[in-house]
C-alpha cells in the first residue's frame, strides 16, 4: 500500500508539471531548476521505495525464521519427550496380550519390536500397574510370580501397547523361532491385535542429568 502510494503520488506530480502551461514561458534556468527537483524528488521516492521494500523483507524473513525455528524446536520436544516417555503418545499398532510367560520373554518381545521400528511402548500388569517401556527399561521375574519392570511389580497376563506400523511388528515377532514360537514352546501364549489407534498414557519423570553435557 505504501509503494503504490508513493507511486501514485509522483504520478499526480509529474502531470501537474505536465498541465502547467506557464511552463512554455519559463526561462531555460528555471526549467533545469525544475527538472533538478523532479529528479531529486524521484531518487528520493525510489530510495523511499527501495528502503521499505528492505524492511518489508527484513520483517517476513524474521519473523518466518522464528516461526520456523520455533516450529522446529516443538518437534524435536515433542520427539525427544516420546522418546524419554515423558509425554503420552498415539498412533497406530499392536495390542499384545502376553500369558503365561516370564520377564526373559517380555524383554525380547521389546526388543524385537524396537527392531521392527516399534517406536512407543506401554506395559500394563493385569494388576493395574503400568510402566513406560523406554531404552533403560528393565524386566527381572518376581518372587511370587509377576515381573518387576522398572522398580514396579507387574502380574500376568500383561498387556504391551506399541505404537508402529502394525504388519511390521506382527511379521517381526512371528518369524520362525522368534518370539511367538519361544513363548508357545515354554506353554505360554501370545494374542496381537492391529489396531488404528493405540494410546500410550503412562509416562515417566524427566531425569536430570548429573554428569553428561552435550558437545558444543
Amino acid at each position: 500500500m505504501l509503494l503504490a502510494l508513493l507511486g501514485f503520488t509522483l504520478v499526480v506530480q509529474l502531470r501537474s508539471n505536465d498541465g502547467d502551461h506557464g511552463l512554455a514561458s519559463a526561462r531555460q534556468e528555471d526549467l533545469v531548476r525544475i527538472l533538478s527537483d523532479l529528479e531529486a524528488q524521484d531518487a528520493r521516492l525510489l530510495a523511499d521505495i527501495q528502503n521499505l521494500e528492505a524492511t518489508r523483507q527484513q520483517l517476513s524473513s524474521g519473523v518466518q525464521g522464528r516461526e520456523a525455528a520455533l516450529a522446529e524446536a516443538t518437534r524435536r520436544s515433542e520427539e525427544l519427550g516420546l522418546l524419554a516417555g515423558t509425554v503420552p503418545g498415539r498412533g497406530p499398532g499392536l495390542e499384545i496380550l502376553l500369558d503365561r510367560v516370564k520377564a526373559s520373554a517380555v524383554l525380547n518381545a521389546v526388543q524385537e519390536l524396537r527392531g521392527a521400528r516399534g517406536e512407543v511402548m506401554q506395559l500394563n500388569g493385569s494388576n493395574g500397574a503400568a510402566v513406560r517401556v523406554v531404552a533403560s527399561s528393565y524386566f527381572v521375574d518376581a518372587s511370587g510370580g509377576g515381573i518387576i519392570a522398572d522398580g514396579v511389580h507387574l502380574t500376568g497376563p500383561f498387556r504391551l501397547l506399541v505404537i508402529g506400523q502394525p504388519e511390521t511388528m506382527r511379521t517381526a515377532l512371528q518369524i520362525p523361532g522368534g518370539v511367538v514360537a519361544s513363548v508357545q514352546k515354554d506353554g505360554g501364549s501370545v494374542t496381537m491385535d492391529s489396531r488404528s489407534l493405540v494410546e500410550v498414557t503412562a509416562v515417566r519423570k524427566a531425569a536430570a542429568l548429573q554428569y553428561a553435557r552435550p558437545v558444543s
